[in-house]
């Protein structure tokens, strides 16, 4: 679960600066950039960690023995 979250994390933060810039660029709001960005961060973390979870118990692609 640790390794879970961490990627979950990790990749939000990625994800998250990416929408910050995107957000900036079509507004040119730095405060509506950043209020998406903060609302993306968390609702997102707790979506690929579901993600990220359901896929760890498929064995489809897995080296299984």
């Amino acid at each position: 679960h640790a390794r879970s979250l961490t990627k979950a994390v990790t990749w939000r933060i990625t994800g998250t600066l990416d929408t910050f810039v995107v957000s900036f660029i079509l507004t040119g709001e730095p405060k509506v950039a950043i209020s998406i960005a903060s609302v993306e961060f968390f609702t997102k973390i707790v979506l690929y960690y579901i993600h990220e979870r359901i896929w760890n118990k498929i064995k489809w692609g897995k080296n299984v023995r």
